[in-house]
This record gives C-alpha cells, structure tokens and sequence, in this order.
C-alpha cells in the first residue's frame, strides 16, 4: 500500500528549520505544483540528533502559500518533524487551497496611482488615460509604450526599437473621451512618469518616445518626469543586488536589475511627492498577503489565480491611519508562475511602500496558450503571460470595460472600499458625479460666463478651458476673462469633495462677441457727462458715487453708447 502511495506521490525533501520557519512566499516557491496533487514530505536526521534536510526538486504551481502553510501545519508537520529519529515519511492527503478574498482598508481613493513594466507598463498607460478618474495620483511606464498603440498596427511597430504612429492612437483619445474612457482633460492634471534603458532592444528609446510625444499632445508636458540610464537592457531597474537580480546591461528572467538607480522610488517620489519617508533599507514592518484573484480576472482571459499584496503595519491595523495604493504591474515573464515572488520582493517597492503607508497591489498573469483573434496582428496566443495591450481579450481591451482593466479597476474599488479617513465623521464615499446643465450663461468681447448644477457631494470646482484648469469656483457660476474678441472656447467642469476630483462634464463652446472700436473718447467730469447727455441719471448716480461727481473720467463711443470701457464692454 505504502509503495502505491508513493509511487503516486510527487515528493518534496527539505529541513525540518525550512517547513517551519520559512516564509510563506519562498514556501510556496518550494511547494509549487502541489496544490490539488499529493505529496511526501521527507525528513532526514543527521548524527546531531538535529533534523535536516536537502532540497529535492521544487514543485510549481502552489496558487495559495498561505492556505497551504496552514493545511500542512494542521497535517502535524512539526510534530513529526520533531519526533523524527530516522528516516520518516509522512503522506498528506490532497487540499485544493484557496486563498483569502482581497480586504478593504482605509485607503484614500484619490491617492490611487498604477506603474509597470514591459506589457505592465502599457497597460499602466491604458489604465492612467482610460480610468483617468481612478488612478487620480497618475501613473508611471517603465519601457512600455504608448496608449492604443497597438489597436491600428501590428505589435511589433510598437516594440523592438521601432517608431511607431500615434497618429491614430490620439484620434482615438479624441474620439473617445468622456465615453470609451474617462475625460482626456484629466490627463493635464496626472502625474507621469517614464523610464527608459538605452540598451533596450526590447520595446525601445524610439518606443518610449512617442509616449512622451503622446502624452504631451494632451497637455501633460509641465507633469511629466522622464529617466534614462544609459546601458540599460529591457528590465526593470533598482540600485541593490536581490537574489537572482541581473547586472544592468541584462534583459533576461527575472528582468530585474541592479541599475543603480532606484526605479521604485523614482516613481513613487514622482507620483506622490518629494516629501516621501526615506525608504526602510532594513527588515520590513509590514507583510505580503495574498488574495484569490480568480474573483475579479479568470484564467480564460489571461488571470493568475492568486494576487498578492505588500500591506505596511499601519495599514494593516484597520485603524486611523489613512494608506494610499500603488498597483505594481509585472511584465512579459514574470508572472509568480515564472518567476516566484522575484517581482513582489526585489523591486523595491515594498521598502517605500513601509515608511510611507502605500499598499502596493501585485496583480498577476498567467501563461495563455490558446491563440486569439488581436486588434491587427493575427491570431496570437499568450504564453508569456502579458498583460493585454494587443486585443487579446476584447475590442475593448483599452477602454473603459475592457476585461483586464475592468478586473484591476475592481480590485482597486474594493481596497478602497474600506476608506473611512483619518477620524472627524464619515466622508464620502466616491468622489463626486460629473456636473450636468453646463450652459453659456453670458458673452463680452473678452469674457465668456458659464452656469451649471450642483453635484452631490460637491465642495468646490475647477473649470478647465480647452482642457487647462483656468480657475476654480465654490458656486455654480464663473466668468471667464481676457480672452480674445470672436474667439470660440472649448469649457468642461468638474467637482471636487474630501475624496478627490471627479470627471469632467460635457463640454460646452461659448464664443466671445466681436470687438467693437470706439469712434470718440471724451475726458470730463462726471458732472459734465451728465450734462451733455453722455450719462442717465442712474449711472450719473453710479459714477459719481464710484469717482466723485467732481472728477474727470474717459468715456468712449461705441456705436451710440457711451461706455467707460475702452474695449467697448459695458459701463462699470
């Protein structure tokens, strides 16, 4: 019976110190495979009297370190270990683990910022301009690309160094904005940021380029901060040796590289403001959790069945501490299918992420090896575990609904789920609704004045002209001034409350009216305006009061009315 156990048993060999005091991620790594199966554990004593054990081969696909930790503790793995004088051999049953659902914390929702790396980064750029109104603290693309750059021409035009056509692409955003993704004038008012290697064969300097040149055509240009490290390959880059990290000029697995630039805390400094803690460069206060992500993304559409998270111990506490969220997207082959926890602990995100209450979310893929039909390059299976940035898993793949973003956007929504301040009442929950009813109340030859509805919720607003914030408002009216006379002026609006800024309303054109030149100026007193007939009685009374019935003024003719406004503007 024994032998037709083991025989139909994968075997795991390792010490006694390793199954009990290992973390659950490098477990899991030692584990994989095992979820679902049966397996051995071997425990081998040596003269000591001491157990231990050498590391047999690892099995790979362990989808929840956590639950399996657990199932092997309740198997009274320590009490065998412990009891084990000679060769033991202990048979565990079968467990199909799951991991927990994502949690809730007190996350302030417009602190919620994306960046990733290779097919990360461009989705990261799907995510900062479709969900603009999600990820309000701005994202960062680490050799990626740019937005829809794939949907007109095939893949390759967007990697390899190429140059490709964002013709297109922006089209699309302009089309597209306020419907199939979020307002393009949000873009003005994200931080970005960029990076780039400039050994990167991969996607490229060329690539990255016409992000940059994207981005600016929707007036981020004063918002975005561009690196480069020279000599870099196609990786992503941190100023320290983590295990199995390659040198700089290195584009192989893990794609992690000591660079001597610190990636992690260029964009999160970038994103979330010079004022960030120092990073915590010593054992970390906070810990990884993972979660059962198959909830919000399937297999069948490129989803890992396990997400994990690095939650600081502020933010873990569920107290008054308000967190922020970071979503850090892998790249092409470097799935925890690929290459374990590499990813999540070699970064460097996590020791920002300690000293500064930042939950950093690790979404994951998984290798896909059924071809689909993409936007232009064919019929294309996924088994590196890309994020979607070809079409594979829908026209929509960069739009709002898409099935990845969708999913991300999700899990976003329920960590911020839990956000409930820094104490002093509840505050809103979401930021708030787009205003309705913007309407052209009234024109000049230099002011256009605009009137619109309250939005629930709504503390204050910003009125952007031609997609620039040109003033704020704690009404719901402004006049616009200065502008030029017969010019026609694109408005949208937006609202603000305690949890951030909302979308902007649908646009509204205002025209200012037609100049109108004076034909005669006059310098009296008001008084004698009033006499010549220059003035009524009322705006004698008016002026009077304003200057003194005394004193000189200028008034102009335009047409047959006397104004005191040399461009013709009504009397003031």
């Amino acid at each position: 019976m024994l032998r037709r156990i083991l025989s139909q048993r994968r075997t795991v060999v390792g010490t006694a110190d390793a199954f009990h005091h290992a973390p659950p991620p490098i477990l899991a790594e030692s584990l994989n495979n095992a979820v679902g199966t049966h397996f051995v554990i071997v425990i081998v004593t040596q003269p000591t009297g001491r157990p231990r054990m050498t590391r047999n081969a690892a099995v790979r696909r362990a989808n929840d370190n956590h639950a399996l930790w657990e199932t092997l503790m309740n198997a009274r793995v320590r009490r065998h270990a412990l009891l084990a004088t000679g060769l033991l051999t202990l048979a565990t049953v079968a467990t199909n683990a799951q991991a927990a659902p994502l949690q809730a914390y007190n996350v302030d929702p417009a602190s919620v910022s994306v960046s990733g790396l290779s097919s990360g980064g461009f989705m990261a750029a799907q995510l900062g301009v479709a969900y603009s109104s999600i990820f309000q603290a701005g994202f960062g693309v680490f050799a990626g690309g740019p937005f829809d750059c794939a949907r007109n021409q095939n893949y390759t035009a967007c990697m390899y160094n190429a140059t490709p056509s964002i013709t297109t692409p922006n089209a699309n955003i302009n089309a597209w904005s306020g419907n199939q993704i979020d307002n393009k004038s949000n873009l003005t008012n994200r931080k970005i940021y960029l990076w780039g290697g400039t050994s990167d064969s991969t996607v490229g300097p060329n690539v990255m380029n016409k992000l940059k040149a994207q981005m600016d055509v929707f007036g981020t240009a004063a918002n975005i901060k561009y690196d480069t490290t020279s000599g870099a390959a196609h990786t992503f880059p941190t100023d320290f040796a983590g295990t199995g990290n390659n040198a700089c000029s290195s584009a192989a697995s893990p794609y992690i590289s000591n660079c001597s630039f610190d990636g992690a805390g260029a964009v999160l400094k970038h994103l979330y403001g010079a004022g960030l803690n120092a990073r915590n460069t010593g054992t970390l206060g906070g810990s990884v959790v993972s979660f059962d992500q198959s909830a919000y993304l399937s297999a069948a559409n490129g989803g890992g069945a396990t997400g994990y998270a690095y939650v600081p111990a502020n933010c873990a506490s569920g107290g008054a501490t308000v967190c922020k969220l970071h979503v850090a997207l892998h790249g092409c082959q470097q799935s925890y299918g690929k290459i374990g926890d590499k990813y999540i602990q070699n970064t460097g995100y996590n020791k920002w992420a300690d000293t500064n209450n930042i939950v950093i979310l690790y979404p994951q893929t998984t290798v896909d090896n059924t071809s689909h039909s993409t936007w232009s390059s064919g019929s294309v299976a996924n088994p590196n575990a890309c994020w979607d940035w070809i079409g594979w898993y829908g026209a929509n793949a960069d739009q709002k609904g898409g099935t990845q973003m969708a999913a991300l956007v999700a899990m976003v929504n329920k960590v911020t789920s839990g956000y409930s301040g820094g104490g002093g009442g509840t505050p809103p929950a979401t930021v708030p609704a787009a205003p309705a009813g913007l309407s052209v109340s009234a024109t000049t030859a230099s002011s256009v004045s605009l009137s619109w509805s309250a939005a629930s919720t709504a503390t204050s607003y910003k009125i952007y002209r031609g997609g620039a914030n040109v003033g704020t408002s704690t009404g719901t009216s402004y006049t616009d001034s200065g502008l030029t006379a017969s010019t026609s002026y694109s408005y949208t609006v937006s609202a603000l409350n305690a949890v951030g800024e909302g979308v902007q309303s649908s646009a509204v054109s205002g025209a200012t009216q037609a100049a109108v030149s004076y034909s005669q100026s006059v310098t009296a007193t008001v008084t004698t305006h009033y006499v010549a007939g220059r003035l009524t009685v009322t705006q004698y009374n008016q002026m009077g009061a304003k200057y003194g019935y005394n004193a000189n003024m200028t008034l102009y003719l335009c047409g047959s009315t006397w104004t005191n406004s040399a461009t013709c503007g009504p009397l003031s």
